[in-house]
């Protein structure tokens, strides 16, 4: 139930989330003062504006995760409020495809893990099934996720950003929070030229998580390595290949899921992404590096760890990342007769990827809660399609303090 409460929130972040969190905050709590802060001119100019644009409906998550919870939730919610404010979205369902018999046992698992998650319709197809959904797919088995979609991330957060400046909140851009100091019960935000203070803040700032969270005064135990995930267009003769989502079974030796297809709300079909380190937590282009970015990661003992844990995978992945021809050896595998001529370069993201000290991706979210502070400290995929739920999930949290 909304009730005003008195207090002033500072949410760090202008991506989806820290949106989607302020404003529930505006609806949980009216006339308490929320602002956002973002370092770019504009919000969702990061994980949130760089990615596929697919609502991920849970199929992937261990039964019982957060995960699992928040993106059942989490895409219901996201569908309902984009109907509500026109935002453009698609239910238009998804193939998870086996092409080997060694992947069939995989693929039953994930049947049955998107049954316990809640999922609804999902279905076995056998191979002229599969076929007549997705023509042009290689595959022996698949199964149909008719709940996942595509929409517009970046319309979305435009809209909640709307949405909080409506309601009273700011969205302060240009704005990068460069301190945090202890006030009593609060903090004082230094944010560009700019002193505000909040009684409670939010640090969902994404790539730099893990640097608020030690700008307020807190060790970090687990670090963010910025994955690179690099995308092929297809051509317009390519495009007629594939009609909506086609996914590999995800080989549970690796933490990525591998590339994949995917046709984008505006039109297009995007192909990818691969998972390369990014030399720069920005560092959308192969050329971009920063070199207190790369001294963090190297001088990370968990990033060395991560490589002796997965050599072939980092191996193979930066090989794909240089080679055009290798990359499309990878998506043959799905649908055949995609061929070279059909590849340009797209555009690429930055995964936010949080590593333990022992070289292991942390897959849930993980957040560190304080009497006056949260920071949420790894929300991966599907973060985007369960932003509203997370922010739900936070709020609760916080209020039981």
């Amino acid at each position: 139930m909304a009730h005003t409460n008195g207090k002033s929130y500072a949410v760090i972040g202008g991506g989806i989330i820290g949106l989607a969190l302020a404003h529930k905050l505006t609806l949980t709590f009216p006339g308490a003062r929320v602002a956002v802060f973002e370092k770019e001119p504009e919000v969702c100019r990061h994980q949130s504006g760089h990615n596929s644009g697919v609502l991920h409906s849970g199929l992937y998550y261990r039964p019982g995760s957060l995960k699992a919870k928040l993106a059942v939730d989490g895409i219901r919610q996201m569908k309902d409020f984009c109907q509500e404010h026109g935002v453009p979205h698609e239910e238009c369902g998804k193939l998870v495809v086996a092409c080997s018999e060694d992947e069939l046992p995989r693929l039953r698992d994930l049947l049955d893990r998107g049954t316990q998650n809640g999922l609804q319709g999902l279905r076995w197809l056998g191979p002229e099934e599969t076929r007549e959904i997705e023509p042009n797919v290689a595959g022996i088995a698949s199964v149909r996720v008719p709940q996942e979609g595509i929409v517009d991330y970046e319309q979305v957060c435009k809209t909640l950003q709307r949405l909080i400046e409506a309601a009273g909140g700011s969205v302060l851009t240009s704005s990068p929070v460069h301190a945090l100091e202890p006030d009593g019960t609060g903090w004082r935000i230094l944010a560009g030229q700019r002193e505000e203070r909040a009684d409670f803040f939010f640090n969902c700032a994404g790539l730099y998580c893990d640097r608020v969270l030690v700008m307020a005064g807190e060790k970090r135990r687990t670090r963010i390595v910025p994955f690179r995930g690099e995308y092929y267009m297809l051509s317009e003769e390519g495009r007629k290949l594939v009609r909506n989502l086609i996914y590999p079974v995800p080989d549970p030796r690796f933490p990525f899921l591998g590339v994949h297809f995917t046709r984008m709300i505006h039109g297009g079909v995007e192909a990818g992404p691969n998972a390369v380190l990014a030399l720069a937590r920005e560092g959308y282009r192969k050329t971009d590096f920063r070199l207190a970015d790369v001294a963090d990661v190297l001088t990370f003992g968990g990033f060395w760890r991560f490589l002796i844990r997965y050599p072939s995978m980092c191996t193979y992945e930066f090989y794909r990342s240089l080679s055009m021809s290798e990359f499309c050896r990878s998506l043959q595998r799905l649908v055949p007769a995609v061929e070279k001529r059909h590849l340009s370069p797209g555009g690429a993201g930055i995964r936010a990827q949080a590593l333990t000290p022992e070289g292991t991706p942390v897959q849930d979210f993980e957040f560190v809660l304080r009497p006056n502070a949260l920071h949420l400290i790894n929300a991966p995929s599907p973060g985007a399609t369960a932003a509203l739920a997370i922010a739900d999930y936070l709020i609760a949290r916080t209020s039981a303090l």
